[in-house]
């Protein structure tokens, strides 16, 4: 009986390898999606330059695994091992460096005000240009939008491409959070306090609004709509929403 569980521990250790291998080249090789917005690009930029020094390190601990398991799976029992100085500290060393590496991939993309916006990013951006601003009211348990250049109490967030956007969040009771994970946007919403996002979007078409903070009973059905159109629908909406389609 123990023959056998080693014989079917072997076999599944053989098979681990490729599929594990075959598993990683498949996620590396995986086309990348069209990024809907500019925020949600800087964050798959992110994830994009993660994974292609992920990939190489997990191939390279697995197969030196399972070289390992290989080379002394006719060992009775282990031997003791030696201090290797060189060894400790080639990956101590190693192991700096891609923290290193994290973390200034990771800020490039959190210093762009597209990923965090403050208060001052989202003056600037109105100063400095014409983006359509929408104040988003969080209340339990659903959203109304508020739009500066046009209808107020909207239950459908309309957006437009190509233009930057800028959303000032508040909440009303407890706190809220402003969720849509297609277009890259997250952040949360206080009551007595504004939080902003700021971005632009570059793909048409419905995505969905989720409230990612727990906010009590009706947490789960508080979602809304957002309906990105082009520049010209979204100027014929804004002046006449009750007579355009959308």
């Amino acid at each position: 009986m123990w023959d056998t569980f080693k014989r079917s521990t072997m076999q599944r250790k053989r098979l681990l390898g490729p599929l594990s291998v075959a598993a990683l080249i498949a996620v590396a090789s995986a086309p990348v999606a069209a990024q809907t917005s500019t925020t949600d690009e800087l964050i798959s930029g992110v994830n994009v330059d993660l994974l292609a020094v992920a990939v190489p390190i997990t191939v390279l601990v697995e197969g030196i695994l399972f070289y390992t398991v290989w080379k002394f799976r006719n060992s009775e029992e282990a031997k003791p091992t030696k201090e290797n100085r060189r060894l400790e500290v080639t990956w101590t060393i190693t192991t700096a460096l891609v923290l290193l590496f994290v973390g200034v991939t990771a800020y490039g993309a959190m210093a762009n005000d597209d990923v965090i916006t403050t208060q001052d990013d989202a003056q600037d951006a109105i100063e400095g240009g014409n983006p359509a601003v929408v104040e988003v009211d969080a209340y339990q348990w659903d959203w109304q939008f508020h739009y500066a250049d046009g209808p107020q109490e909207e239950t459908t967030l309309v957006l437009p491409t190509d233009r930057t956007v800028v959303l000032e969040l508040s909440a009303r009771n407890v706190i809220h959070a402003f969720h849509a994970p297609e277009l890259g946007l997250k952040t949360d919403a206080f009551t007595g306090h504004k939080t902003y996002l700021k971005t632009t979007i570059k793909e048409e078409g419905t995505y969905m609004l989720y409230c990612a903070e727990f906010c009590g009973a009706g947490h789960s059905g508080m979602t809304a709509q957002i309906e990105v159109v082009d520049q010209d629908t979204y100027d014929d909406w804004v002046e006449d929403p009750e007579n355009t389609s959308i």
